[in-house]
């Protein structure tokens, strides 16, 4: 392994290490969700109050999903003996794992979970203490249980507990690789009853995907499976009872064997099994899941150059058509949640594949190309599979799921309206909770030179490491070169990435070419040369300059100073966009629902009417980059009266933007609590706001609005993003002074997007 690489993984076990020990510590909490401030509130919560729920669930248990919060728990329970791909580890040591799932199934699908490591191996007292428990929850999901135990521990639970269920190992591969398969033989223009398919790999994935291609047509005598040893065949002894199920009555023994003429090859094995001859001997238009983690079965680039016909998926995120369990299980528990499913069948299990392969095949929302900026995403052979983030897996993916529980007479709770629970799906996600991860893929799809100045500071030397290992941005650090190296050796930071010192010998050149630019744009403005040859050695002119050159593609500035004191030089170099007078800043404040926008918190101290008209403007358009829509709110401290003069500006400054961008949607003066509340919005039947609320707020001076987000953000009740500059020419952004490492990278992520769409202007 080379130096680079034995440095970039250091990095990263080091950062994988401090994620998890930061304060809190793993990655899941406990929070109340009823009010407890009062003695009133505890009296209700606990005793005396706690006693009349108890009484009520004793005379039914049935509502215990009323009255507790069992209908949205789940537990993911281990013994830690197949963990990733560490094997027998052990109970604590699968913890992380455990909490990590319970982490996804809340951010993609908002249940809650408990994750419970189980220091048992033996099959029989694991389904014992698994029984004891199971009150507790509304579903379970087993997770890293070594096969062949898992197929018994499941079966028996299934049997004996009338709670969703599933081994998420088994069958959440299955149900996903189950929709792309049916959609990449479409693509292929092969039915799936007359495939032949070799699957490598026998474990409890394997046998699982298998059963379930079955149940979608494949014919048995069509399947050739192998294991470590070769063929499954009728020469083999000593199998497991999952084996016996598919042995073939074949003489071939390999994989190379098997493989000749066939048309689909499912890989749940290891890496590189499959060789470039091997995939020259399948049939006409190939279909190769190579599903082992990290590497596929055969590397997705060679399985390309080898074949051009080849149809392939893998787990991997890089790569197209991505096998990821993330697509199935949060919304395959959600919908069996929502109607109290008495387990997880087969008709469930059938109508989630469905589900996605028809996903698949629907015109994909702009918010998802955006997401993984691409120019379009259409059914094809680089995509038959829908991706991660894509909004509407809860809703299409849980209705079906729901629908199918209650038609095949599992449900305990029917839906009356789906219509009703579409809309209650979309309001516990928010529409645009993955923001940041969206922002961060597309940055890593052209990742641009940031420029990051005071380079000494640890949180911006981390940030730094940050950007460059997650292929984010390619940083130059900004400072000077001794302090900075001397720092990062302090803070055990490997970083190979330029430092540009504006002191140093290597910048004459460049010095000598700033202090000509400098002088031309200030001349007239009372600069002279001998102000521009200082000036240029100075950072806070340097990086400005080194912008204005295309030097670099993008600036962070302002960790160490006020933002009115950072903000001088660059308006000093850097023009401001066509038609814009003032420029302004907005704050990205990304709640647990959806994000908002606040503007303007630290440009215009006091806007006129005509200002807030522009800062709206520039406030939506900078939203629109993020794949939300925008809905304006023009706050004031009154709604819809006009009595103050700061009423007044605001009202008239709603009158000029309704007359000319009629097609905005905007409105004001309003409180921000009533453009936050659709019941309080529906007061004014008249506002272009309707009754949705609003997700943009220009506020009606500085002052209030940068005291608003400070708040926030010292409460830590919100991840604040900004502030975002709006209005420049190139893009430059002003940290808040003492940033912090997530918001050093966050805000330079905006600035690589920010450089990509002015690239493609």
């Amino acid at each position: 392994m080379s130096t680079k690489n034995n440095r970039d993984q250091k990095n990263f076990n080091q950062a994988a290490l401090d994620y998890h020990s930061v304060e809190p510590k793993g990655k899941i909490e406990v929070i109340p969700s009823k009010p407890h401030s009062s003695q009133r509130d505890l009296s209700l919560a606990y005793s005396p109050g706690v006693a009349i729920p108890c009484l009520e669930i004793e005379r039914d248990p049935k509502l215990a999903y009323e009255y507790t919060g069992k209908g949205n728990l789940v537990a993911v329970i281990s013994n830690g003996t197949a963990v990733l791909g560490l094997g027998d580890i052990g109970a604590e040591a699968s913890k992380p794992v455990m909490e990590g799932k319970g982490l996804l199934f809340k951010i993609f699908a908002d249940i809650n979970v408990f994750d419970i490591e189980i220091n048992e191996k033996d099959p029989d007292k694991f389904i014992e203490i698994v029984k004891g428990i199971a009150p507790t929850f509304g579903g379970i999901n087993l997770e890293d249980i070594k096969a062949p135990e898992a197929f018994y521990i499941e079966h028996r639970l299934k049997e004996e507990l009338d709670i969703p269920l599933m081994h998420d190992d088994q069958h959440g591969t299955a149900i996903i690789s189950a929709a792309a398969l049916l959609n990449a033989l479409e693509i292929a223009g092969k039915k799936i009853d007359e495939v032949k398919m070799v699957v490598n790999g026998a474990g409890a994935a394997a046998v699982a995907c298998t059963k379930l291609y079955l149940e979608l047509g494949l014919k048995k005598e069509n399947i050739l499976m192998c294991d470590s040893k070769g063929v499954i065949n009728h020469k083999r002894t000593n199998l497991t009872p999952e084996k016996l199920d598919f042995v073939a009555n074949t003489e071939m023994e390999t994989l190379a064997e098997a493989l000749k003429g066939a048309d689909v090859f499912i890989g749940l094995s290891k890496a590189d099994v499959m060789t470039p001859e091997m995939l020259l001997s399948m049939a006409e238009n190939p279909v190769v899941f190579g599903l082992a983690n990290p590497n596929p079965e055969i590397n997705y680039e060679l399985a390309m150059e080898t074949r051009k016909d080849t149809i392939m998926a893998t787990g991997r995120s890089d790569y197209p058509n991505q096998v990821n369990n993330v697509l199935g299980f949060p919304y395959i528990f959600r919908g069996a949640l929502d109607v109290q499913a008495r387990g997880i069948n087969e008709a469930m299990k059938l109508a989630a594949v469905r589900a996605l392969a028809d996903l698949a095949k629907e015109p994909v929302p702009e918010a998802v190309i955006l997401a993984y900026n691409l120019k379009n995403l259409n059914f094809g052979r680089e995509y038959f599979i829908p991706k991660p983030f894509d909004n509407r897996l809860i809703t299409k993916v849980s209705i079906a799921v729901a629908k199918a529980a209650m038609e095949s007479g599992i449900a305990g709770k029917p839906i009356e309206n789906f219509e009703d629970y579409e809309n209650g799906l979309l309001d516990r996600m928010g529409r645009d909770e993955k923001l940041i991860r969206m922002m961060q893929n597309r940055a890593r799809s052209n990742p641009k030179r940031v420029t990051l100045g005071n380079a000494e500071e640890y949180n911006v030397l981390k940030a730094a490491q940050i950007l460059y290992e997650e292929g984010i941005a390619q940083p130059i650090l900004l400072g000077e070169k001794k302090y900075v190296q001397e720092q990062m050796k302090k803070f055990g930071i490997e970083l190979n990435v330029p430092i540009v010192d504006p002191m140093d010998e290597d910048q004459e050149e460049n010095r000598i070419k700033y202090r000509e630019t400098l002088w031309k744009l200030r001349q007239r403005k009372g600069m002279n040369e001998y102000k521009a040859k200082r000036y240029v050695r100075q950072r806070d002119y340097f990086g400005p300059l080194m912008l204005h050159h295309g030097d670099t593609d993008a600036l962070i500035v302002g960790f160490s100073k006020n933002y009115s004191s950072t903000l001088k030089p660059i308006l000093k170099i850097i023009e401001k966009e066509k038609g814009v007078d003032k420029i302004s800043s907005m704050m990205m404040i990304i709640t647990e629902k959806k994000p908002l926008f606040f503007a303007d918190t630290s440009v215009s101290q006091n806007p006129t009417a005509e200002d807030l008209v522009n800062i709206a403007r520039m406030s939506e358009l900078t939203v629109k980059t993020f794949a939300v829509e925008p809905r304006i709110a023009m706050l004031s401290f009154e709604n819809f009266s006009g009595i103050s003069e700061t009423s007044k500006k605001v009202a008239k400054a709603v009158s000029i933007l309704h007359e000319k961008y009629p097609k905005m949607i905007v409105d004001g003066e309003i409180q921000p609590d009533f453009a936050l509340n659709s019941d309080h919005l529906s007061d004014y039947p008249f506002s272009k706001l309707g009754t949705t609320p609003a997700n943009v707020f220009v506020f009606p001076n500085l002052e209030s609005a940068n005291i608003s987000y400070k708040i926030i953000r010292g409460l830590k009740v919100a991840q604040v993003v900004g502030p975002i500059l709006m209005g420049l020419k190139k893009p430059v952004h002003v940290l808040q002074m003492r940033a912090s490492v997530d918001e050093i990278v966050n805000l330079a992520t905006i600035a690589v997007l920010d450089a990509q769409r002015r690239e493609k202007k």
